[in-house]
């Protein structure tokens, strides 16, 4: 039993030592297939870089459907505090802010500039009102017109101020964003199948000779086999390494201008690219496409060689 698993085990350490060996034979080849297979692996990569520092930079959008409650005047801070302790309760609520009447007109004055004008009123003209931010699973329109519902059924609230539109677009864009990366993953991944199957396809033709001698003294497609699935993968892995480097380098190459451009606004950002998680998905999808791309073309293309009598 255990002379069959060795025996197992140098079959496949010999077809993946093969396979190394035969790209290592051929770079210039090699080195084609992988840049075309690392460019496109890197356009899918490198928009959802792109989306994730953009959900990152505003704060994952969700301060984008915050949302004001505006109570009537002369409305205890009392009946304020209790009306946002018990909406804390409800689900679909991330956070509510209490902003009272005096720290309203105190932020107004600052952000006005009409501090002494402000000062000679007698009244606080301003409201007490609360700030509500609903949680990431509930900001769509839905969820949103709900929350506005239920504060407006209090007698005390004066107005709800929502933009619902704003917020349907801002579901739509991030709806258009999703939809346009499926697409680019899924043509993109069709694109790497062809290329590693055409390269695979191209190597069985060069090799057929070898092919039908193979399987003269008896071996099977599956052991035939066996190095072009090894080829494709190293095609898949290879090709992700090279989108990482692609991808590494353009987010250091657009950083330094996007940071430049973001301190005039008084900002610091800076772009994350791949971490360990990304790169390990990267890796994977590389090296599955790569071995379902050998697979399917060894699988079409071994079957019409068989030896000659």
């Amino acid at each position: 039993m255990s002379g069959g698993v060795s025996s197992y085990g140098t079959r496949h350490l010999q077809a993946l030592f093969g396979a190394l060996g035969r790209l290592a034979r051929t770079p210039l080849a090699t080195l084609l297939t992988l840049i075309v297979i690392g460019v496109a692996l890197a356009l899918p990569a490198g928009v959802a870089v792109i989306v994730g520092n953009l959900r990152a930079a505003t704060g994952d959008l969700s301060n984008a459907v915050d949302f004001s409650v505006h109570f009537k005047l002369g409305t205890p801070i009392e009946r304020v505090q209790q009306v946002a302790a018990n909406a804390r309760q409800r689900a679909g609520v991330e956070s509510i802010t209490v902003t009272t009447a005096d720290q309203a007109l105190e932020e107004f004055k600052q952000a006005s500039g009409f501090g002494d004008a402000l000062a000679a009123l007698k009244d606080n003209p301003l409201p007490h009102h609360l700030t509500v931010r609903p949680s990431a699973n509930s900001s769509g329109p839905a969820d949103v017109e709900s929350l506005r519902r239920y504060f407006e059924a209090f007698p005390e609230v004066e107005i709800v101020q929502l933009d619902l539109d704003w917020v349907r677009r801002l579901h739509s864009l991030l709806a258009l964003l999703q939809r346009f990366l499926v697409v680019i993953v899924a043509v993109l991944g069709l694109g790497v199948l062809a290329v590693v199957g055409n390269t695979i396809r191209l190597e069985i033709q060069q090799r057929r000779p070898e092919i039908e001698v193979t399987k003269l003294v008896g071996g099977s497609n599956a052991f035939v086999r066996r190095p072009f699935l090894y080829a494709g993968l190293f095609y898949g892995l290879g090709g992700a390494l090279l989108a990482a480097f692609i991808v590494l380098g353009g987010m250091a190459y657009l950083d330094q201008a996007l940071g430049e451009l973001s301190a005039q606004y008084g900002g610091n950002f800076h772009i994350s690219g791949l971490g360990l998680r990304e790169l390990g998905v990267l890796a994977s999808a590389g090296a599955v496409l790569g071995w379902i791309g050998a697979w399917i073309s060894t699988g079409r293309h071994l079957r019409r060689i068989e030896p000659r009598a």
